[in-house]
């Protein structure tokens, strides 16, 4: 690899580490989140300091022409990456399940508690959000401090 090409990489790898850490520090990225992008920013750093790695890999992994075994290398972040990321939002999506649920259930015995005026019918009353129901329609709570 020759000295103008390691630079860049060198530079570029520094510059991917440093503006994850600096992300970090301004609360744009969560710190369980920055650990594998400073994992690879730190394998790319290294990549690009010791020039024989990449082609002592490619010769491991049985490629015949060493840059292309930074592809390969490239690729498996990419699907780590991608498996985190996706069992991160799954997660996210059943608590998002779960707080809907609790929602549903304490707006139900919120209205079960709500005394309601003599002569007010109960299937008067909006329910939820269903379907047709008009956003004007649901009780609106004031924000507490706990919230």
């Amino acid at each position: 690899m020759g000295s103008r090409i390691q630079l860049v990489a060198i530079l570029g790898s520094a510059a991917l580490l440093f503006a994850v850490l600096e992300m970090v520090r301004r609360r744009r990225l969560m710190e369980r989140y920055a650990l594998l992008w400073l994992f690879s920013g730190v394998v790319l750093l290294a990549l690009a300091s010791w020039p024989g790695a990449l082609s002592r890999i490619s010769r491991l992994i049985g490629i015949f022409y060493p840059p292309t075994a930074l592809f390969v290398v490239a690729f498996v972040f990419v699907l780590l990456l991608l498996l985190h990321f996706s069992t991160a939002v799954s997660r996210l999506s059943d608590q998002a399940k779960v707080l809907a649920q609790r929602l549903a259930l304490l707006e139900e015995r919120l209205n079960e508690l709500t005394p309601r005026p003599p002569g007010e019918d109960e299937s008067e009353l909006p329910r939820g959000s269903g379907e047709g129901s008009d956003e004007r329609e649901r009780p609106r709570y004031a924000r507490t401090s706990s919230d």
